[in-house]
């Protein structure tokens, strides 16, 4: 079993990630306030302004969140001779990992969206922009420049916001130059057709897109994973990750598909989250991730961008803090009581699965206890360990234990992979809830004899079995503490 803590390496190995992102670049103005009153003027509200700001938007905001994941990134755009150009320019290069190659085109302004935004609600979005085809020099000098840096790169990234910069046959030039070169492709696309992006290893729409491009049906789970598929089939994606908003999001293949529940608790403003999602694929790939674990960590990185307001970014620091957190949850969710442990595991048979239990005090966990926790997984599916409570550990190992507490002990088990569900029991053997659960295969030491192994004879009954685990010499709570023990006395002394 994976864990979000599995991911932390993978984040970690994207500063050593060389990202080439190419696409339109747009500066994103937001105009903040409160309103208080409705104009006289006409039915609208009036914003009383208390701050303006810019932040990198489109392809720029896809270089800026591969940065912020520590990512080196090299931003190929066009902007226009003008202020906004000049400071997409400066923002890029106060990104520390980041650089640009801007080609100046004085015919094109620089695209602006301006957001006008109430608290956290966004009221009225402006946009100044061109959509006016490229001049053949202009589109040229563009892409020598990006397939000169493709070279120096790991993957390449498309950012297609419909602006003109992949129009007319240069997203087909890239992605054939990044196929011949071995570089992946992950493209953020737009428009309804979708073919010119045949090839890509991973494409990112959104629900909404992707209905456009294919012409299928997306709103439930089931058909969006429909028309994910037949997206990847006719155009032959490697994987198409579908953005569901609350839905979470599906990553799709010709012949397979899996659903990743929406990381998000509480949901702000969407806005550039899809950039968040394209950037943390590619800087995972580049770092050598596989495209599932690339989909989960993006996956991860869009719950905190929609937390927050504006095009933000998911910052290395907070994605590993987050990780972390997950997993310390989802250690607090395997925590079960017996029936609910049983109920689990009714279902995980109904799925063919294999259910194995080992029961045992765990007081100071050692590699003894790993080892035949691992052993105990390797011989099912799913692991059920019953831990011996507080009092329980008293009446078996005398005063003075167990040295950790029941709930320190239990946390710590079921932050184990190995480990699927927890349950405390309170008696001196665990033969009530082993006929409870009604286990496949029951572990124990290879100290023990099967007839002397507690539940033996009852899971052997119902056509399961017993595994005597090896042990590994040298390791005993009893003797650690002994030493401690010994240690304290001749320090006393």
């Amino acid at each position: 079993m994976t864990t979000s803590g599995d991911l932390i390496g993978v984040v970690s190995a994207i500063a050593k990630a060389r990202v080439l992102c190419v696409g339109d670049v747009m500066l994103d103005r937001f105009v903040t306030g409160e309103v208080e009153r409705i104009s006289p003027e006409a039915p609208v509200p009036v914003l009383r302004i208390h701050d303006e700001s810019a932040m990198l938007g489109g392809a720029g905001n896809v270089a800026r969140n591969v940065a912020a994941l520590g990512g080196q990134v090299t931003l190929a755009a066009l902007v226009g001779d003008d202020d906004a150009g000049i400071e997409i320019e400066t923002q890029i290069g106060a990104l520390k990992t980041a650089v640009s190659i801007m080609i100046r085109d004085q015919a094109r302004p620089t695209a602006i969206k301006t957001r006008f935004v109430a608290g956290t609600q966004q009221m009225l979005r402006a946009d100044a922009e061109t959509t006016e085809p490229l001049t053949e020099a202009t589109a040229e000098k563009l892409m020598a420049s990006a397939e000169t840096a493709l070279a120096d790169h790991d993957v390449l990234i498309l950012s297609d916001y419909g602006k003109g910069v992949l129009a007319d046959g240069r997203a087909v030039r890239l992605i054939a130059a990044a196929k011949a070169a071995g570089k992946p492709v992950v493209v953020d696309p737009k428009g309804h057709d979708y073919s010119i992006y045949s090839g890509a290893d991973v494409i990112t729409p959104n629900r909404k897109e992707m209905r456009e491009a294919s012409g299928g049906a997306a709103e439930t789970l089931d058909d969006a994973a429909a028309t994910a598929k037949s997206l990847a089939t006719a155009h032959d994606f490697g994987k198409v990750l579908v953005t569901l908003s609350q839905d979470g999001m599906i990553l799709a293949a010709s012949d397979s598909t899996h659903h990743l529940a929406a990381e998000a608790r509480e949901v702000f403003d969407v806005s550039g989250a899809g950039d968040t999602v394209v950037a943390a694929v590619a800087g995972a790939l580049a770092a050598g991730a596989t495209i599932n674990d690339a989909a989960r960590l993006a996956n991860v990185c869009a719950g905190i961008v929609v937390g927050k307001t504006g095009t933000a970014a998911a910052y290395l620091s907070e994605v590993i803090a987050t990780l972390h957190h997950q997993d310390i949850s989802r250690a607090e969710a395997k925590l079960l009581g017996g029936d609910q442990a049983r109920d689990r595991a009714d279902v995980w048979r109904r799925q063919g699965l294999k259910v194995g239990f080992t029961n045992g005090c765990f007081d100071l966990l050692h590699p003894g206890h790993v080892s035949l926790l691992n052993q105990a997984r390797a011989a099912c599916d799913r692991l059920i360990v019953a831990l011996n409570s507080d009092a329980s550990v008293q009446r078996l190992k005398g005063d003075g234990r167990p040295v950790q507490a029941e709930a320190a002990r239990a946390t710590v088990l079921a932050s184990l992979a190995a480990v699927d569900i927890c349950v405390i029991f309170d008696q001196d053997t665990p033969l009530d809830l082993i006929n409870t659960l009604k286990p496949d295969v029951l572990v124990k030491g290879a100290d023990y004899a099967v007839d002397d192994v507690v539940g033996a004879t009852e899971v052997q009954s119902w056509g399961g079995r017993v595994l005597l685990a090896d042990l590994e010499d040298g390791f005993s709570t009893t003797a650690t503490i002994a030493r401690l023990d010994g240690s304290a006395a001749g320090e006393a002394s």
